[in-house]
This record gives structure tokens, C-alpha cells and sequence, in this order.
């Protein structure tokens, strides 16, 4: 089971540390999550500013995850795709063994990327995330590997 709880330290800092679910021991394994207060909020927009991996922790890399269903299909809708690939991106954390809790840091690439889909991604990111929110950045790009992909999501994970 995963303890949230956060730290205020001088200079206005928060930090959030999260239990890797699974862990051996529970206690050196945690994502220490910062947001320092002297820059923007980022947690409205679904992500944290810095996201620290415990010392010893074994990392592994997800590669990027499509909004194709399980018969290889992509839906022509942007939020159609975004929800695919988050689902996909659960998928494959569970083939590894790991929890969203686990996921240090995310990139996203957006085909035609503009402000109207950033409602999309907060949405989804939050829905997977909830309050422990991995550092993201978000790439736009005017193709992905396939034509009808317009999102991909790719993460970097901290295992036991």
C-alpha cells in the first residue's frame, strides 16, 4: 500500500514522497515528488515540476504508447486516442509488475499540438495518476511513426 504525505521546508518547498507499491522495503523506495513554490503550480495541468528517484532503485523505460486498441485500430478522435494509450500505458506497467505510483516521469508527443487538447491530457493523466502526478513534458510533433497516430505516450518507471 502507497503513503502519501507532504513536507513544507523553508523557502516555501513542498515536497511529496510516494511508497512504491511492492516494494521489499517500503521505506527506501519512495518517489520524492517536488513543487517548488516559487514557480508555477504545475499540478492543475496534471504533472509535477521534479520527480526524485530513490537511490538503488531499478529503473525501466517504457516505450511509447499509441492509442491503438488490441486489434492494432486507431481511432480517428484525439480524446478516443489519449484514453487508449493511457489504458495501453497500464497494460504494460502491469506486465512489468508496477503501479502508476511507480512512474517518475512521462513524455507525451502531440500531433497539431494546441491548447484545446490540454484539457484532454489533464484529464487522463489525472484519471491515472490521481494526486501523484509524475514530471511530464509534452512534445509537440507534426507526425508520429504511424499516420493516424495523434498521441503517444513513453514513461520511466521505478521498480523494487
Amino acid at each position: 500500500m502507497s503513503r502519501t504525505f507532504n513536507h513544507l521546508l523553508a523557502g516555501g518547498l513542498t515536497i511529496m514522497t510516494i511508497g512504491v507499491a511492492g516494494a521489499a522495503i517500503a521505506s527506501d523506495l519512495k518517489l520524492t515528488i517536488v513543487n517548488p513554490k516559487n514557480l508555477h503550480d504545475p499540478s492543475p495541468n496534471g504533472y509535477s515540476t521534479a520527480v526524485i528517484v530513490p537511490g538503488g532503485a531499478r529503473v525501466a523505460y517504457i516505450s511509447g504508447q499509441g492509442g491503438q486498441d488490441g486489434t492494432g485500430a486507431l481511432s480517428p478522435d484525439f480524446a478516443v486516442q489519449v484514453k487508449q494509450a493511457y489504458a495501453n500505458l497500464g497494460a504494460a506497467l502491469a506486465g512489468i509488475g508496477a503501479a502508476p505510483d511507480q512512474v517518475a516521469k512521462l513524455t507525451v508527443f502531440v500531433v497539431d499540438h494546441d491548447m484545446a487538447k490540454l484539457g484532454v491530457l489533464t484529464e487522463s493523466v489525472k484519471a491515472m495518476f490521481g494526486t501523484a502526478l509524475p514530471a511530464q513534458t509534452l512534445v509537440p510533433v507534426p507526425k508520429l511513426a504511424v499516420d493516424a497516430m495523434l498521441f503517444e505516450v513513453e514513461a520511466v518507471v521505478v521498480l523494487k
